[in-house]
């Protein structure tokens, strides 16, 4: 039986990226230690509600009642390109050197799912069914996007609530096609890479059968996916869902397993919702880059950040993290939590 952590602080290495995490629960009890979810505050106009199409750009791609047309009320999942786009699709990427200065143009495609046409439904009350279908269009934006060799990473999030970035309350997912591999996910490839040389077996399949196995950070499983709070957790209740099966990159997923997929997420979110009060949080798929190299030891997954924390100056002076969560309280609090 594993010894849960006690009131000693401890400092864990990240087995992926060797990335070290303080899990310190005196932190926890310091004054205002937690960010509380702010009042949700209705858009003026929701440029997103169903009879605003007007307000949005074209739509790239919806799912919608037949005989209704695009740009139009009818839809059920939409995507558009983003108003305020972070990166643009007709920029040239050539690198630029300035002495000991580089830069590249910023091209990209920045897109915008919109999950349904109700302002105030969430994926908790959501049907397996259209979280499912959110789950296909993501695939068929990402299968899309992928097709320009100038794209390297394609960046999934979804920013629910203000204090995780959210300018428009309505529900979303954004979609961000960059030249470039993210400097943390070259940091995960890199381990996962280092972990295959020497045990010939993908680190987070390790990490998949160590958690089944001890259990004292799983939270859940379904047939094919899993969540499990994470070792070296970097915030408290920070938490993943993996496959099962090992699969390199997202657009790997079956059909099938798309409703269990749908069944993991919203029942994670509702775990989450019930025990900490709803608070905004960051969903971030993480998946292997679009290059001319292969990541067969790379295994795709989705991490939840709950924003109940403000970073300091020791975590940007020092890069480390601070969690005053032991990852084996926070999974016996979601369990707890979940549907029964």
């Amino acid at each position: 039986m594993i010894k849960k952590p006690g009131s000693q602080p401890e400092i864990r290495k990240d087995p992926l990226n060797s990335r070290w995490v303080i899990i310190s629960k005196e932190r926890a009890k310091r004054p205002n230690a937690w960010i509380r979810m702010e009042s949700k505050t209705l858009d003026h106009v929701c440029p997103f509600c169903p009879g605003n199409e007007i307000e949005t750009p074209p739509e790239v791609f919806s799912i919608r009642k037949s005989g209704t047309n695009a740009n139009e009320p009818g839809w059920s999942i939409r995507v558009i390109s983003n108003k305020y786009p972070a990166l643009r699709i007709e920029v040239e990427a050539s690198l630029i050197t300035n002495q000991m200065y580089q830069k590249i143009g910023g091209v990209g495609a920045h897109e915008v799912l919109i999950e349904t046409p109700n302002h105030d439904m969430d994926i908790t009350n959501m049907s397996l069914e259209h979280i499912a279908n959110i789950f296909w269009v993501l695939r068929e934006r990402y299968e899309d996007l992928k097709k320009d060799h100038r794209f390297k990473y394609i960046m999934i999030f979804k920013n629910h609530g203000r204090l995780a970035g959210s300018s428009v309350d309505h529900p979303h997912i954004q979609i961000i096609a960059i030249p470039l591999i993210p400097k943390s996910v070259a940091e995960e490839l890199e381990g996962a890479r280092l972990h295959y040389r020497e045990h010939k077996r993908c680190i987070f399949c390790d990490m998949i059968d160590n958690e089944l196995n001890i259990s004292s950070r799983l939270v859940m499983e379904t047939e094919h996916f899993v969540t499990i709070e994470p070792f070296a957790a970097r915030t408290p209740y920070e938490t993943w869902i993996l496959p099962k099966i090992h699969q390199s990159r997202f657009e790997e997923i079956r059909p099938f397993e798309r409703i269990d997929l749908a069944k993991i997420l919203k029942n994670t979110l509702y775990a989450i919702n019930e025990s900490l009060g709803k608070p905004a949080f960051n969903l971030i798929l993480h998946t292997s880059p679009q290059t001319d190299s292969d990541f067969p030891e790379y295994h795709w997954h989705l991490e939840i950040i709950p924003k109940l924390m403000n970073f300091a100056g020791f975590e940007m002076g020092t890069g480390f993290y601070i969690n005053p969560v032991p990852p084996e309280e926070a999974a016996d609090v979601l369990r707890d939590a979940s549907f029964k």
